[in-house]
């Protein structure tokens, strides 16, 4: 798609297989980048490419280790500022610390917009991340923040499954609007389910708002962790009469002492974040969102427009 000039592409070390397939689809090489870990865990930089006034993409997910991604990526973005770049976009898949966006008790911290500030003062010129847990962290930058959806890749996926009584269910009121934006795609009716949450990991789920009796339910969600909502809101639904049950998220963050998730037929995830070698990948189909990322990166390149990606 590009010849090497128009910019260059560099990955941290949080999901290298996915900065290799976008650097695929783009035809670009991978940026020349030494990193290192220090006996005392401090993480060394430095940049193995003439990047003086290059525009600059870093892919890195602020996930599984959030502390040393967030920690590297910020590394890595002063070292391409200090190499005199034209400009560095940071490509983060997985936004950390999206969760923490507002004060919800007394005296926490909003670290979503701390997150914020540390890649601006790093030197980042412009975020392109995927599915933001809430649309505001958008206005906790100064800097161009452009959001891309999944959606355009799970409704391939539910159509490939020839649903003939679908209906897309949000498994709390937080994804009102994924929910609503896949079912105004898939043209069928949404339903939420009533959640609340009692602490980190456990939530009370009461019933379902919407009719899902003799459905095949699609629930949906942005993030995929113990898998304690999802499993929750399929037994509900279930209970209420549905014939299948299936789920989409984007971001899998799934541990090893997960839910089970014998209530729900099929779950489509997203490759923002590796699932490592210990989990059990068996509940889930993975599809990549490579070419989304890819054809977003050339739009900023070209100067277009990404909201055009999502237009049939």
């Amino acid at each position: 798609m590009h010849s090497r000039n128009d910019f260059m592409l560099f990955s941290g070390t949080s999901h290298p297989s996915l900065a290799k397939e976008i650097s695929q689809l783009l035809n670009v090489d991978l940026g020349k980048v030494f990193i290192e870990k220090f006996p005392d865990g401090e993480i060394g930089v430095q940049i193995l490419e003439n990047v003086r006034g290059r525009d600059v993409f870093v892919v890195q997910s602020i996930a599984r280790d959030p502390n040393l991604y967030l920690m590297e990526l910020l590394i890595l973005v002063d070292a391409l500022r200090r190499a005199s770049a034209r400009s560095i976009v940071a490509v983060i898949p997985y936004y950390g610390y999206a969760r923490q966006d507002r004060k919800d008790k007394a005296r926490v911290p909003i670290t979503a917009k701390l997150v914020a500030n540390l890649l601006v003062t790093s030197g980042v010129t412009r975020v392109l991340t995927m599915d933001l847990h809430t649309e505001q962290i958008q206005g906790f930058f100064d800097i161009p923040v452009d959001d891309l959806q999944a959606r355009p890749v799970f409704v391939e996926q539910i159509k490939r499954l020839k649903l003939t009584n679908c209906i897309v269910v949000t498994p709390d009121t937080g994804s009102v609007k994924l929910a609503r934006d896949l079912a105004k795609d898939l043209s069928v009716d949404f339903a939420i389910v009533d959640k609340r949450r009692l602490r980190a990991d456990k939530v009370e789920v009461s019933a379902v708002i919407g009719d899902v009796s003799d459905k095949q339910v699609v629930l949906v969600d942005d993030i995929y962790s113990t898998g304690s909502t999802l499993h929750m809101a399929s037994l509900v639904c279930r209970k209420a009469g549905a014939n299948q049950v299936f789920a989409v998220v984007t971001h899998p963050l799934p541990s090893t002492k997960g839910a089970t998730m014998e209530s729900i037929d099929k779950i489509f995830v997203t490759n923002t974040i590796p699932i490592p070698q210990a989990i059990d990948k068996r509940p889930f189909e993975i599809v990549s969102i490579a070419r989304l990322f890819g054809s977003a990166i050339d739009s900023i390149v070209q100067s277009t427009s990404i909201s055009s990606l999502y237009k049939s």
